[in-house]
């Protein structure tokens, strides 16, 4: 794992991928939590049945949004910034969905630093977030998302 102690730490690491988290099998149960928390209980996500007899890959897939609220989760497994009296989740940009996640396929999060800037005291960073899918080609998503930290 990653340790960030301060703003020189992180801008060290500009333009360099920072790490890859751990495994993470998402489960027909995962997928049935996020459908009923979500109430989006299309079929291809919680009927496996039908998803076998009809759906385009003959098993249920993972919700995209499932997939992306992983980040926090897996990026924790990445990088440890210290020092912080605040972390601030401040956006998402550019993500393009290039695979769907089937029940059953094990993910990870590779993650590179692509910008930082010091905003008056406040440290901006744009993490390029790749969600790879175990013995899969294609990343399941790739984009960036946007964390504001405030260093003591």
């Amino acid at each position: 794992m990653l340790i960030i102690n301060s703003f020189e730490e992180y801008e060290s690491h500009l333009g360099k991928e920072l790490g890859i988290s751990n495994w993470h099998k998402i489960d027909q149960e995962q997928i049935n939590k996020f459908a009923d928390a979500t109430l989006d209980h299309q079929w291809i996500h919680v009927d496996k049945e039908k998803a076998e007899r009809e759906g385009p890959f003959k098993a249920t897939i993972a919700h995209g949004y499932l997939t992306l609220s992983l980040i926090p989760y897996l990026w924790k497994q990445i990088a440890d910034v210290r020092n912080i009296k605040m972390e601030i989740n401040y956006g998402i940009e550019s993500f393009r969905f290039g695979q769907a996640v089937l029940v059953d396929n094990e993910v990870q999060l590779k993650a590179k630093l692509n910008s930082i800037a010091n905003l008056r005291g406040v440290t901006k960073v744009v993490i390029e977030a790749t969600l790879i899918i175990k013995d899969q080609p294609k990343p399941a998503y790739t984009g960036n998302v946007v964390f504001l930290y405030h260093f003591i």
